[in-house]
């Protein structure tokens, strides 16, 4: 495959970068953020909760071993652009069905490649989290132009984006006959975290993001999940009123990532844009209940306020903690059976360490039930 030509980016406070262009020609636009992780990128591109992003990639080389039909977490690439050092067009993986550049191309994704990407997470490490746009030469837009389409793209601060990317559908998984129901609010849910569901033996029904919670319940589940997703949760009051009206029911209920700052914010628990936010999958992890460390997946650019949690002591307490930043990664209710982590126990892409948490919230069913 050969490249479309020349490709540039511009960042919001004025930064261009001139690379090689590669995937769909055109302009994309996103808030603009980089991802540590080693391997997965398949994964990574799919996963709902980067909508609305341009990707930057650490690793050196994007595609070398191709992409294929199962290594997916939604039904389409989530990323708005893809920045990256070496777009790899032929691959070394015989279960790959095609090359990455087909895979964007198909998708109507743009990509920017031969860039200095150490020079670029360094800048938003420095900088922080803001808008950027990518380019392709096709488009024939001068830099000035193109700076007045950033500059009125909307701040990813108070953008609502769950329901964008949530399913329009209600559909099922796992048997009929499993030992437990678990009902998920799609807020842009990965298809690992509900193959961990089916594995541990619930049915699991999924839910169109702003299902009133009056139709979840006629369903009867014995637990209840927040999925991950994009956006700012602040914005999301028709999922804080659902995650208050389960916690008035007093049933099991977990929550990942997004899912997890939409819990924080029904107890009363303000969330807050992050510096830069987290994005790999290799982060350390204390569990403060067990004492023990784990090596976490993660993925979110906001995160739920460690002084509020303080102030909250009665109801809520702090079951994980970031060991880079010490950063809220995982809180529990002291009486009512709910739970939310920050990060990513699905690991897809990443460790396993984390998988146990699938089997506490069973654990938690299986109590409440008895």
């Amino acid at each position: 495959m050969s490249s479309a030509g020349k490709a540039l980016l511009l960042l919001e406070d004025g930064s261009v970068y001139h690379g090689t262009s590669y995937g769909a020609s055109g302009v994309s636009i996103g808030e603009i953020c980089f991802n540590t992780g080693m391997t997965g990128y398949q994964e990574v591109f799919t996963d709902p909760s980067y909508n609305g992003q341009i990707m930057v990639t650490t690793n050196a080389h994007i595609g070398n071993y191709g992409v294929r039909d199962t290594d997916v977490e939604s039904e389409k690439i989530q990323i708005s652009g893809l920045i990256c050092k070496n777009f790899t067009t032929e691959f070394s993986r015989l279960l790959a069905t095609d090359d990455i550049h087909s895979f964007f191309e198909s998708q109507n994704v743009v990509v920017i490649s031969d860039v200095d990407t150490r020079a670029i997470v360094k800048h938003i490490r420095s900088k922080g989290a803001m808008n950027a746009l990518i380019a392709s030469s096709t488009d024939g837009n001068s830099i000035e132009d193109l700076k007045k389409q950033l500059q009125v793209a909307p701040s990813m601060d108070g953008l609502e984006l769950a329901s964008k990317v949530s399913t329009t559908k209600i559909y099922d998984l796992g048997s009929p006959d499993a030992a437990h129901k678990v009902a998920v609010l799609d807020l842009g849910t990965k298809k690992n975290i509900l193959r961990c569901f089916v594995e541990r033996g619930c049915q699991v029904k999924v839910f169109p993001a702003k299902t009133p919670y009056a139709e979840v319940k006629a369903w009867n589940p014995d637990g209840y999940f927040l999925s991950n997703g994009p956006g700012d949760p602040s914005t999301m009051d028709y999922a804080i009123k659902f995650a208050k009206e389960v916690l008035n029911e007093k049933k099991p209920l977990f929550g990942i990532c997004l899912g997890h700052q939409i819990l924080s914010l029904a107890l009363g628990i303000p969330t807050y844009k992050m510096h830069h936010g987290h994005r790999g999958i290799n982060h350390p992890v204390k569990n403060l209940i067990t004492g023990k460390c784990e090596i976490t997946s993660q993925n979110h650019g906001f995160g739920v306020s460690p002084d509020a949690i303080k102030k909250s002591e009665d109801i809520v307490e702090v079951s994980h903690l970031n060991l880079n930043d010490n950063t809220v990664e995982g809180i529990k209710h002291k009486y009512l059976p709910a739970f939310s982590v920050q990060y990513h126990p699905e690991s897809s892409p990443g460790p396993h360490d984390s998988r146990y948490l699938f089997d506490q919230f069973v654990e938690l069913i299986e109590s409440h039930k008895s």
